[in-house]
């Protein structure tokens, strides 16, 4: 029996296991580019726009920090690559990660891994089927960019540059993660290893853009973007990222043969004798669980927001007389056009929120799958004392995320000229959203209630939400379509007026979610 026999049973069953998901990831990474590439053809359709925005970001260190090097701002295709291509990479990469390290390391550490090795499967099978799996995504979600915007009347060359560099960037993240779910046995271990890379390459690229450009070889998100897309393209940069993920796959290959089926190369630190006393009771286990996922939340809103304050003293030079920019700016009925642009950048960063929230009220369907709440529930902790610890964390971690994102807001816009009274007045803006992340929290809860194959559809939610907020005027999206989303309903602060009926509304549809997922949970069956 060859290291690799069975491979292709095993592609074919993750493809049959993860078609949803699948299905989801490849839809959603387009979309987010091509329909972001779609509202920057709205927002500057002239050149004389593309040269305004142009200035105004070339020489500005937050939007080259955030966006990436700023390579011929003064054309559509550059302007795309900029506004879009650094947060498309990262979640091309987060695509993989979490890909490569459920269907490796999470299959191992919920006991299949050796199930499947007792039947005439090869060594590095299961590894292989990943691999082709996720390589398989990324090749369709890079070929969908390409094309795309070769729709768009985009120059040719520079699409499949771009869309290569996605295809590449993806391949190397799964590489790494394949390494990393050979060293650690927790699958958590493994994804926040692995983004912990991703977050010193956005770093280490955002130092290097800023800078000379040196330091964003070394960062994988740089290296893809030295292949200049539309801006006087070139290959060798993707090359050498596809030489590095052949590598490290060949890495993780090796690493494999050195350890046994389920563990990791580095054995778990042995745990204190006795555990902390907050471990005992439910809210203190599920903070302890959902602590790092808070944490990784919550800094990346506060880098976000520090981004987008740092831009808010420079907005009015940014927007010049873009007429379609500053129409979309006074949506909110403000005349000040900072105020409209901090109501803007805080609604995009409290749907990232949105993410914590979601994801922190389906943890029990994790903790579910992995065959850990039925051991917990024999015990004489309740269901519903079980689902309302996890759902406090998701709760009471929404507003500290929103905190966190209108925090960073008001430290980088007090420190440019805006006052320290920016601190409390953008965070209290921040905080306004949390009705429509609980609401969003409480339909995800009612999935995993009632309907625990479709608890997907929140994130779909919260998708469309995001289509609707940041892009539904450039779109010309009809009204009725907007106000599906509960963001709609927000007050958009600092622009807009406060109000008090429309959130406790949306309060109480989130609780009513809320209550009807946890009742759905304590009568069907777990597992």
């Amino acid at each position: 029996m060859t290291e690799l026999t069975g491979a292709v049973t095993l592609t074919r069953l993750v493809l049959r296991r993860d078609r949803v998901r699948i299905l989801l990831w490849l839809l959603a990474v387009p979309v987010l580019v091509l329909v972001t590439a779609a509202s920057i053809k709205g927002l500057y359709p002239t050149q004389h726009d593309l040269d305004v925005a142009a200035e105004a970001s070339r020489d500005n260190a937050a939007a080259i920090a955030f966006n990436g090097p700023p390579l011929a701002l003064d054309t559509m295709g550059g302007e795309v690559a900029f506004q879009v291509g650094t947060l498309g990479l990262v979640v091309v990469a987060l695509m993989s990660v979490f890909m490569t390290g459920r269907n490796t390391r999470g299959e191992e550490e919920a006991g299949r891994g050796d199930a499947l090795r007792a039947l005439p499967v090869g060594r590095h099978a299961n590894a292989t089927a990943t691999l082709l799996v996720v390589t398989a995504m990324n090749v369709a979600v890079g070929a969908a960019i390409a094309l795309g915007l070769i729709a768009m009347d985009l120059p040719a060359k520079g699409s499949l540059v771009f869309g290569t560099a996605f295809c590449l960037l993806g391949l190397l993240f799964a590489a790494f993660t394949l390494v990393a779910a050979q060293i650690s046995e927790n699958t958590r271990v493994v994804h926040g290893g692995t983004g912990a890379v991703l977050g010193a390459a956005f770093v280490l690229r955002a130092v290097g853009d800023i800078g000379d450009g040196t330091l964003s070889w070394f960062s994988p998100i740089g290296l893809v973007q030295k292949s200049r897309p539309f801006a006087g393209e070139r290959w060798w940069p993707l090359l050498l990222a596809a030489v590095g993920a052949a590598a490290a796959v060949a890495v993780a290959h090796a690493l494999s043969d050195g350890r046994d089926v389920g563990a990791g190369l580095v054995p778990p630190r042995p745990g204190p004798p006795r555990a902390a006393p907050g471990l005992g009771r439910p809210l203190g286990l599920a903070v302890r669980l959902q602590r790092g996922s808070l944490i990784g939340w919550g800094s990346a809103v506060f880098l976000t927001g520090l981004a987008y304050g740092w831009v808010a003293a420079d907005v009015e030079d940014f927007i010049g007389d873009n007429d379609t920019m500053a129409d979309i700016m006074a949506r909110y009925g403000a005349t000040d056009l900072t105020d409209s642009y901090l109501a803007q950048s805080l609604l995009l960063v409290a749907l990232i929120g949105t993410g914590f929230a979601v994801q922190s009220a389906l943890r029990p369907l994790g903790e579910e799958g992995a065959l850990r709440a039925e051991p917990l529930l024999a015990t004489p902790v309740s269901r519903a004392r079980w689902m309302a610890s996890h759902l406090a964390v998701a709760l009471a971690g929404s507003v500290v995320v929103l905190a966190l994102a209108g925090l960073g807001a008001g430290i980088a816009y007090g420190s440019t000229g805006g006052g320290w009274s920016q601190i409390p007045r953008l965070t209290g803006a921040a905080l306004a959203y949390a009705p429509a992340l609980w609401l969003l929290a409480g339909l995800a809860t009612a999935l995993f209630g009632l309907l625990p194959r479709a608890t997907a559809a929140a994130w779909a939610v919260l998708a469309a939400c995001a289509v609707i907020g940041l892009l539904g005027e450039v779109l010309g999206l009809p009204s009725w379509v907007r106000d599906l989303s509960p963001f709609e309903h927000v007050p958009h602060l600092p622009a807009g007026d406060p109000t008090v009926a429309a959130p406790l509304l949306l309060a109480l549809v989130a609780a009513l979610l809320t209550a009807a997922g946890v009742a759905g949970f304590r009568r069907r069956e777990v597992g």
